[in-house]
């Protein structure tokens, strides 16, 4: 029987193995931060490009603060270092979960650093090709012979890594029902019963989470969202069989009955 002070010390090891997961983390964020910042131009020009494309030619961006260009492009290496190094961050987030797992359900390491990481760069990928553009053309429409849209970088820049780490976040939902199937706590029948309740919700969130309020961006980032659902369903029904698994042990003295 487990003591208080057993588990305190079992506490304790999980609050020193958290910190040990976010130092190690931190450090491959700041080299990244260094190998970031060292193309801050060329960052800065992919980053801006689908604001760009929809302003006029002759507009531009601006920076309001004597130091904000300087943070603003400090924050442009965090996010870039954080796409970059996220497969050893979710790598150390497996590191963290790992000894509450089962033995067997420990070797899914390389597939849930694998599709964590295709999932959340699938998902930056889409809000930047496909969500993004149309949304700033919405915005940019406003323009005319008497108003001019003079935009701080500072504030696109925050509206633009909230808009695509949410998509990233957002696409992890088939790794996270996993890990609650796992746990027993959902199963591809629940899921299946609340479909049409989850995809009011996700509609909800869309038009929430959207820069725009057009409806043609709210359904490009509800669709997505509704496809991963779907695939959520199959992977908590895999989860699921896979916890089934294990054989069951003979009955004493089976073989002995004639």
């Amino acid at each position: 029987m487990e003591t208080n002070e057993d588990l305190k010390m079992s506490l304790t090891e999980h609050l020193i193995e958290l910190r040990k997961r976010l130092t190690n983390s931190l450090i491959a964020l700041g080299i990244g931060f260094l190998a970031c910042y060292a193309f801050k131009d060329y960052l800065f020009a992919v980053i801006t490009k689908p604001l760009t494309d929809a302003l006029p030619k002759s507009s531009y961006l601006i920076f309001t603060g004597l130091t904000q260009a300087f943070f603003t492009y400090m924050k442009i290496a965090i996010f870039s270092s954080l796409v970059l190094t996220s497969p050893f961050i979710f790598y150390q987030v497996w590191k963290f979960i790992a000894p509450a797992l089962l033995p067997e359900e420990k070797k899914y390491v390389v597939p849930f650093v694998l599709s964590s990481t295709l999932l959340f760069a699938g998902g930056v990928l889409f809000g930047y090709f496909v969500v993004l553009p149309p949304a700033f053309e919405f915005f940019v429409s406003f323009n005319n012979e008497y108003l001019r849209a003079m935009i701080s970088f500072n504030e696109y820049l925050s509206l633009f890594i909230k808009f695509l780490l949410g998509f990233g976040l957002s696409f992890q939902l088939p790794v996270l029902v996993f890990f609650l199937a796992k746990l027993g706590i959902v199963n591809d029948k629940l899921l299946s019963r609340y479909r049409k309740y989850a995809i009011l919700l996700m509609f909800i969130a869309a038009a929430i989470l959207t820069p725009s309020p057009d409806a043609l961006s709210q359904i490009l980032m509800a669709i997505p969202l509704l496809f991963l659902y779907e695939v959520s369903i199959f992977v908590a029904k895999f989860a699921a069989r896979k916890k089934e698994a294990p054989p069951q042990p003979e009955a004493p003295g089976a073989e002995e009955e004639v």
